[in-house]
């Protein structure tokens, strides 16, 4: 991976982040405007529940290690790459 290619992944896990943020807030929004029934509601709720772990616990954590494996890739090259030039 060069550091020209970074700009692809950055993209990818911002794509991600919005797409779970706004997924969440459209089953808020769905679940407090619209009269659904009690079954449709609890399934919402439910639904509503199980994503946002998703977008609090795990995507930072999957950033965290994207960033320190990234990092780890452009020092080892640094040093690979380095070695074998005069």
């Amino acid at each position: 991976m060069e550091v020209g290619d970074l700009y692809q992944l950055v993209l990818l896990l911002v794509m991600v982040g919005m797409i779970l943020g706004v997924g969440v807030l459209v089953l808020d929004k769905f679940a407090v405007t619209s009269g659904v029934s009690s079954t449709a509601s609890t399934a919402i709720n439910n639904t509503r529940d199980a994503i946002t772990p998703i977008a609090s616990t795990w995507l930072p954590l999957i950033v965290t290690v994207a960033v320190l494996a990234i990092i780890l890739t452009l020092v080892i090259r640094s040093f690979s790459g380095g070695g074998g030039r005069r």
